[in-house]
């Protein structure tokens, strides 16, 4: 089946020709700031359970404030904003009974970034993109969750697929540019993920580009599944991503190995966000803006970055600071790897042509 290309796509790729760009930042460190309520979550939904911590239904009760902090990475500097619904799928929302929400929830969210990024762009000239974001979910495809019973798993791949498809046509229908697989503890979630969107580009009739980002678990570099940095591009890289990469894990300043290893493999734009430093005592992140983005900016001036953002912890203020520090300085040259078959199993695996 032939499929319309994505447009975005090809833009994408052309304003990452030109300069290092930019994402955004977490949006649950800036929800916290602004000390909600209640009834400000759950709004007339009429929900059975508290939605109190259920960040992704502002886009429904509290759609104001989801734009604003979109707005701020804007006015940052950020040429991409993901959206807001990282838990927006049915397994994660069951926790809030607001599984019947979900369609509701990732259109909305859709729309707010894509209203934005579309009054930015006309404002200036330049393409702003947004990416539906799609978390891991609180399941594993890999690994049982019951000691006694290592064959056991709560969920079958097929159901994680369904959950993904759901969420990933809410998105595309709000306006969504591509799909962010993101904080990829487990290669086979992700691997539903991909399932999902290529599911969804059938019934489409036109490509929607997925952006791919795995998290590790230990300075070793591998994922709670068990998958090394390199493993994980070779089990993903036939969806093709727009952008491959890494966010969340540490700091970045222990991501810098990695992210070394990820830019000499892949053959596609590599982004990175990192947390901003470790968390404290009390779970909060203290690394200053100017610290996080002079981490980053050395990735950047080193060829080994083309899209740069923060994730757990950092704010507007770190955005642009890492704006500010990678301005001007050439994006990563896309490498071309000699033909040769790569295997992944939990390491990488190389056959010579």
């Amino acid at each position: 089946m032939s499929l319309q290309p994505s447009k975005a796509r090809q833009s994408f790729l052309a304003e990452a020709a030109k300069r290092v760009l930019i994402s955004d930042g977490a949006f649950g460190t800036q929800i916290q700031n602004r000390k909600l309520s209640e009834e400000d979550y759950a709004g007339d939904l009429g929900l059975d359970a508290d939605q109190k911590g259920n960040n992704d239904i502002l886009a429904l009760t509290r759609p104001d404030v989801i734009a604003d902090i979109t707005r701020n990475y804007l006015d940052a500097g950020s040429d991409v904003v993901s959206t807001n619904t990282f838990s927006a799928n049915r397994i994660s929302q069951a926790d809030y009974k607001a599984e019947s929400k979900v369609h509701d929830i990732n259109v909305a969210s859709g729309k707010i970034a894509r209203e934005l990024c579309d009054e930015y762009e006309a404002k200036d000239g330049r393409p702003r993109f947004v990416a539906g974001a799609i978390g891991p979910t609180n399941k594993t495809l890999s690994l049982s969750p019951d000691v006694e019973d290592p064959g056991f798993r709560e969920i079958d791949f097929d159901e994680l697929v369904d959950v993904y498809h759901e969420q990933a046509a809410g998105l595309v229908e709000g306006g969504c540019d591509f799909i962010l697989i993101e904080t990829v503890f487990d290669t086979l979630n992700a691997k539903a993920g991909v399932m999902a969107v290529k599911k969804l580009e059938r019934e489409l009739g036109r490509e929607v580009p997925v952006m791919i980002s795995m998290t590790l678990t230990d300075l070793s570099g591998r994922n709670l599944s068990g998958h090394t940095v390199d493993a994980f591009w070779y089990a993903v890289r036939h969806a093709k991503p727009v952008t491959i990469g890494l966010n969340c894990s540490f700091g970045a300043e222990q991501l810098r190995p990695h992210v070394k290893s990820l830019s000499g493999l892949a053959d596609t734009l590599l982004m990175v966000y990192p947390n901003a430093g470790l968390p404290n005592e009390l779970g909060e992140y203290d690394e200053a803006p100017e610290t996080t983005a002079g981490f980053v900016a050395d990735w950047a001036k080193n060829g080994q970055v083309n899209v740069l953002g923060g994730c757990c912890g950092s704010t507007p203020e770190h955005i642009a600071a890492i704006a500010k520090a990678v301005e001007g300085v050439s994006p990563r040259s896309i490498p071309t790897p000699e033909v040769a078959m790569r295997l992944a199993g939990l390491e990488s695996f190389v056959v010579a042509a």
